[in-house]
């Protein structure tokens, strides 16, 4: 029985019902089915207050519907909205999304290969679109009140983050930013930047899922629950989570049994053994199996994560396979008529390069593989076909975790290390948290499940820490470019501009660091004073002759140094002038005694006198000892010169791997030189002995007062003290300097190029700087400087495709991958000048300390994708093309997108007068534009 309110509460109940229905927020709320959480109406009253707003939140817990109230926002006071994403995958369905609520003709899409009514007031679009708008003054952003920015966490990306912070600072004050983050850790930190940039901005973060997840390991037949009570589901409670016994007792069992192989027990006793860990074993299963007990125990649909692409496709290929049919005749016929309906528009010949007969029969049955090598077509049916139940299994790769709206009860993880481009690494927390957050539909299901599956060697331990550490900080990846550089100059000039970049996240994140250092200088300063108390001496001045001791330890240390050094390369050079059959003493080490030479081991290169190809340790002789032995050796086993005392024939027939050879040589060793005693090595006089500058240090150490202070080593004890404090602070001093103005130093040093190379003078943009502000990517300034020589003039629209593709491609092959076949005549010749443009750039970067390693600079240009790019710009078929290239439908659609990208931006930065390049630019984007490249475009 409800309580009555008194006439007072009723009427300040009315009131604020009244107060509430004349907001924005109201009609808002009324276009769902479900209430708002509470971070989601907090952070709607907060825009509608006037402020923006940072909303931090997991995976799948609704933050986007703060974004679509910006949009409602700004329909309803007259004002434009711009939502941007990441990637053109989550603008298109974001495009989808608002389209369906208000209309085609109130919604527009940008992204870099479609214009779809970019006049709209509401226009989707990627923030690199959005940044290029801003560089370019564009009368598209008059009328501009809002801009959402969804995934705002990519701004840690090292390769695109730049583009988030552009866009942050250059916005106009009078857009209200919303800013869509993942749970990161320092959420208030950036929303502190946000505040000094964009002024008043509300920080709302939420670390609650809507739908709780568990937490599973797979293994062999059974699943166990990660945690032995999770009242939590996922870490979110405040209660202590313990590792579920029965795991840990799994893996101290399995990581305690030997590795195949190494059972040394024979007969009966070895097959029992056998037998009994063949019943008890746990396995990992295979992929069919985990589909199959998913389905049995009602965890479908499920997303499992492959971190490889051949990966996701082999498990598709090993479900077919298994006989695996996860919809039934209904579900079947309706995904055959979905497909058909959306791939009505590609040819029949393409469909069977494309393998469509085979990823059609997957999902009649349900089962699909979503991944970047995929045509985009395929890969927005497999989306649309999860989202309607009638694909239950996709295998995909970590790129699907990005924002993509493809929500499953499951998630399964094969493993916890993936390839990060440069070597195998465990996953992090932060990546564990995107991916398991696709389990658990929200309004669909009760809870998510994320589902491990067992590995030989995992530590229960260390999976717990990756599901309870639910949060990872955000780390700034701004660094200025070439490109940004002139635009910037050429706005504000040089000095605002040196002020803007001060305001990056980069800088503020910087600057925050120096602050704990600043703290931990004036405490070793407040130490300094106390120990050059301690180190002072009645009878001079100790600090002095505390230094005058530092220098002559400083100089015997030096000269010892040397001397070793020099010994070490007498004793290396004399290794390098053995040869098989020399007769040797090996003077130490555990192999010590005679031995005969059977190869000197002579590093890569040293036999024709070239010395670049050296190993770090010299060389590495094999030898056979006295003791029948065979051993290659190394230079620590020769701290002094080796000569050889006899020389020795071995026979052609010698097998070191025969025992009975080894006995039969080391014995004619024995007889040849066994007698011989090896020359003993003269210890030679120290270096320091006649050395000046010690014989003056030491000198001047007597002479000095302090010397005869009966307390002097006490004061020396606090002089060193003194010294080693000294020297720290030194480098806390440097590292301050070094993190202060990190932003505007490598703008300094890209500002003295470009004004070397005669793109700026002082606060004017040159007109080759005015070429350069139209060419946005990695390699602005080669794609400039290819434009200004005339490198591209003469070429024919396919020639000028292959040549613009290596400003773009970037290999997935190693770099000792063979030479890329490239077209002829012109189009290799531009190629070959485009590398050596390269060449000189590379050079006046290091000359003026612009350093490619900290993301700044220009790459060498790949031309491994320039055979493909002329091929499809000389209209040669799809097969023909793929088969050549030995390159995915999905990978080849997006690298010629790109061509097309940076072909328009030559073609508006291109000389108008006396050039070829602007119309066969514009030619070559229309031969690109066909077949599965152009009907792979929403729009």
């Amino acid at each position: 029985m409800t309580e009555e309110l008194t006439p007072a509460e009723a009427y300040a109940a009315a009131r604020r019902r009244a107060a509430e229905e004349a907001t924005a927020l109201a009609p808002f709320r009324a276009l769902y089915d479900f209430d708002l959480d509470p971070f989601q109406i907090e952070a709607c009253q907060a825009l509608e207050a006037g402020k923006g707003v940072l909303v931090a939140a997991p995976t799948g817990s609704g933050k986007t519907i703060v974004g679509e109230f910006a949009v409602h926002l700004a329909l309803e006071q007259g004002r434009k909205c711009f939502y941007t994403t990441p990637i053109k995958a989550l603008s298109n369905q974001k495009y989808a999304d608002l389209v369906k609520r208000y209309g085609a003709d109130r919604v527009g899409l940008l992204t870099g290969d479609n214009s779809v009514n970019s006049e709209a007031p509401v226009v989707v679009m990627t923030t690199e679109v959005l940044r290029n708008m801003l560089y370019a003054g564009s009368q598209s952003l008059r009328g501009l009140g809002y801009v959402v920015m969804d995934e705002v966490h990519y701004l840690s990306d090292r390769f695109r983050g730049a583009v988030w912070e552009e866009v942050i600072i250059h916005l106009p004050d009078s857009v209200t930013l919303v800013s869509l983050s993942a749970t990161v850790s320092n959420a208030e930190e950036f929303g502190d930047w946000l505040d000094t940039v964009r002024g008043d901005t509300e920080v709302i973060v939420s670390e609650s899922r809507p739908v709780p997840l568990w937490q599973h390991v797979l293994a062999g037949r059974r699943i166990y629950d990660l945690f032995e009570e999770e009242t939590d589901h996922g870490g979110r409670g405040s209660g202590r989570r313990e590792v579920n016994p029965d795991l840990v007792r799994l893996a101290r069992m399995e990581n305690s049994r030997p590795m195949g192989g190494r059972d040394r027990r024979r007969g009966r006793e070895a097959d029992r053994e056998r037998e009994r860990r063949q019943r008890s074993r746990i396995w990992t299963p295979g992929r069919p199996e985990v589909i199959e007990r998913l389905d049995a125990e009602g965890l479908l649909p499920a997303i499992t994560f492959i971190f490889s692409r051949a990966g996701c496709e082999a498990a598709v290929q090993q479900c077919l396979y298994a006989g695996l049919r996860l919809n039934d005749e209904e579900g079947r016929a309706r995904v055959r008529e979905i497909v058909e309906e959306r791939t009505a528009s590609i040819p029949t010949e393409d469909l069977h390069v494309l393998g469509y007969y085979e990823w059609l029969e997957g999902l009649e049955r349900g089962i699909a593989a979503h991944h970047a090598g995929m045509l985009p077509t395929f890969k927005e049916v497999v989306e649309e076909l999860f989202v309607r139940g009638l694909v239950k299994a996709v295998f995909a790769t970590e790129t699907l975790a990005l924002g993509i709206n493809m929500p499953a009860r499951s998630v399964v993880l094969e493993k916890l290390v993936k390839w990060n481009g440069e070597q195998h690494a465990d996953i992090t927390p932060g990546e564990y948290t995107q991916l398991t957050g696709r389990a658990g539909r929200r309004g669909i299901d009760v809870e998510g499940h994320a589902v491990v599956l067992w590995q030989r060697g995992m530590d229960p331990g260390h999976l717990a820490g990756l599901a309870g550490t639910r949060t990872y900080p955000l780390r700034s990846s701004f660094k200025p470019s070439y490109n940004m550089a002139v635009n910037l100059v050429d706005q504000f000039g040089r000095h605002r501009s040196r002020e803007l970049l001060e305001t990056s996240f980069a800088q503020f994140q910087a600057d925050r660091s120096v602050v704990g250092i600043s703290r931990q200088v004036q405490r070793n300063e407040e130490g300094l004073d106390g120990y050059r108390e301690g180190m002072t001496c009645h009878l001079g001045d100790f600090e002095e002759y505390a230094r005058l001791r530092r220098e002559l330890k400083d100089r015997e240390t030096e000269l010892a140094k040397q001397g070793a050094a020099q010994r070490r390369v007498a004793a290396a050079t004399s290794l390098e002038r053995l040869k098989p059959g020399d007769v040797i003493h090996v003077p130490t080490g555990k192999f010590a005694g005679l031995a005969l030479v059977l190869d000197p081991g002579l590093p890569a290169g040293r036999a024709n006198g070239h010395r670049g190809f050296e190993h770090q340790d010299g060389p590495r002789p094999l030898v056979l000892t006295a003791e029948r032995q065979v051993k290659r050796l190394a230079s620590i086993d020769f701290p002094v010169p080796v000569e050889p005392l006899e020389r020795m024939r071995i026979p052609k027939s010698f097998n070191p791997r025969s025992p009975q050879s080894r006995r039969d040589l080391a014995s004619a060793l024995r007889t040849k030189a066994g007698h011989i005693a090896p020359e003993r090595h003269r210890k030679q006089r120290s270096a320091a002995a006649d050395d000046r500058e010690i014989a003056r240090l030491r000198t001047a150490l007597r002479a000095h007062p302090c010397h005869g202070c009966d307390e002097r080593e006490d004061h020396a004890r606090w002089a060193e003290r003194y010294h080693r404090l000294q020297r720290d602070t030194r480098q806390l001093e440097r590292r301050i300097e070094g993190r202060t103005n990190t932003i505007a130093r490598t703008f300094d040093r890209i500002v003295a190029l470009l004004t070397e190379m005669d793109y700026l003078r002082a606060d004017e943009v040159t007109e080759h700087g005015k070429r350069l502000a139209r060419l946005y990517g990695e390699l602005d300034l080669l794609a400039s400087e290819c434009l200004r020589d005339g490198v591209w003039e003469g070429l024919d629209p396919a020639e000028l495709a292959a040549c613009v593709s290596a400003l773009v491609y970037e290999s997935r092959q190693a770099d000792d991958a063979v030479a890329p076949k490239l077209p002829s005549g012109r189009a290799k010749a531009a190629l070959g000048e485009m590398v050596r443009i390269w060449g000189r750039l590379d050079a006046l970067e290091e000359e003026f300390r612009i350093n490619q390693a900290e993301g700044v600079g220009q790459r060498e240009p790949d031309l491994g994708f320039a055979w493909a790019a002329y091929q499809w710009a000389s209209d040669k078929g799809l097969d023909e093309v793929l088969r050549e290239a030995e390159m995915p439908a999905g990978d080849f659609v997006r690298w010629c997108k790109q061509v097309i990208d940076v072909l328009g931006q030559i073609a508006a930065a291109a000389p108008r007068e006396n050039s070829t390049v602007a119309k066969n630019a514009r030619k070559a984007v229309d031969t690109l534009l066909r077949g599965v490249v152009a009907y792979s475009s929403v729009g």
